[in-house]
């Protein structure tokens, strides 16, 4: 995961410490078969705003609330309030490690699932500004690349992902890269 992790994300991601005050939130990966028989990653962008992760490809996701009675429920009640996706419809797969963000304080466990069929999203236009939808297939073939993104007004040299000409990278970044590293572990086994 190093490989992926912007430089100033390295030191936390060696030493694993959280701090005591950090947040909780959680996000589904959400794949889905195609028409042709494709499976296809459930990724959003969200919309411009005044905060850190403003413009950047992410999963659907957010905080924890009061009225969820476990993470998993929190990442599939975001996504249905993200992108409409009920989680009726969703199969529950498995989780990967979780990912500290620096910048917003927050601990994010990342948490996979599938639909059987595509779903049809309603996209909620305050948060999201569209859905990416890469195949599993270009996902498994991405090469690390370094782009240039802007933090706190200061542009920033990070190793990334390209997405349909978006950049891929921090937090979401490295659950993909995990993602990636544990699906060629488990088809090579």
């Amino acid at each position: 995961m190093l490989k992926i992790a912007p430089p100033a994300r390295v030191k936390h991601l060696k030493t694993n410490k959280i701090p005591n005050n950090s947040k909780t939130a959680s996000v589904l990966l959400l794949f889905y078969p195609d028409k042709n028989s494709q499976t296809r990653l459930v990724m959003i962008l969200r919309n411009i705003y005044n905060g850190v992760h403003s413009n950047q490809i992410s999963f659907p996701g957010g905080k924890v609330e009061n009225q969820d009675k476990t993470l998993l429920d929190t990442a599939l009640r975001e996504t249905e309030e993200e992108i409409g996706v009920s989680k009726k419809q969703i199969n529950y797969v498995g989780s990967l490690s979780s990912v500290y963000i620096p910048p917003s304080n927050f601990n994010v466990y990342p948490y996979i699932g599938f639909c059987d069929n595509k779903p049809n999203f309603s996209i909620d236009k305050k948060e999201v500004s569209m859905v990416l939808e890469p195949t599993l297939a270009s996902l498994l073939e991405m090469k690390i690349t370094e782009s240039i993104v802007t933090v706190n007004k200061t542009n920033q040299k990070v190793p990334s992902y390209l997405i349909n000409d978006h950049v891929l990278w921090g937090a979401t970044a490295i659950m993909v890269h995990e993602f990636i590293i544990l699906y060629k572990q488990m088809i090579n086994s």
